[in-house]
């Protein structure tokens, strides 16, 4: 089994997403509401036994210069908080503005304006999952060009 997790982490919701068993296909799964890290980290590790995850993929931003920006630190800091809890490997991928890309997504499916409001943090995790699972099964299981353990 190669299922895998995805985290779009934000300061008021976490968005989440998991594969299909094969590793190929990112699917929404949901939303979390932010509470502490600590809690957070709980959840989303209870959520990944739950789903028999075999890794875990974090969104982490990273500036201009290419280095992990005041986000991209936050997102490392659940990271870590997850990993403390659990013994599936945390990886982290760099964002590429997956919320914006899961807003044109929306608009793209022709959602009229009025249900286009609300939460697209799981649709930014899909996006963030589903670029991770692109750029692994095209280099047949290497680690991606924007991958970083």
């Amino acid at each position: 089994m190669n299922r895998v997790m995805g985290i779009d982490p934000g300061d008021k919701r976490i968005g989440i997403a998991i594969s299909d068993e094969t590793g190929t296909i990112a699917n929404p799964f949901g939303v979390i509401e932010h509470i502490s890290r600590p809690e957070n980290a709980r959840r989303m590790v209870e959520i990944a036994v739950a789903q028999h995850v075999s890794r875990i993929v974090i969104g982490r931003t990273l500036t201009d210069e290419g280095d992990v920006s005041y986000q991209g630190r936050k997102s490392e800091r659940l990271g870590q908080a997850i990993q403390e809890l659990t013994c599936i490997p945390v990886i982290y991928w760099e964002e590429d503005f997956s919320t914006n890309l899961a807003v044109e997504s929306r608009l793209a499916m022709g959602v009229k304006k009025g249900k286009r409001q609300g939460h697209f943090d799981a649709i930014a995790a899909t996006i963030l999952l589903q670029d991770f699972l692109d750029s692994s099964n095209r280099d047949a299981g290497l680690a991606g060009s924007k991958e970083n353990v």
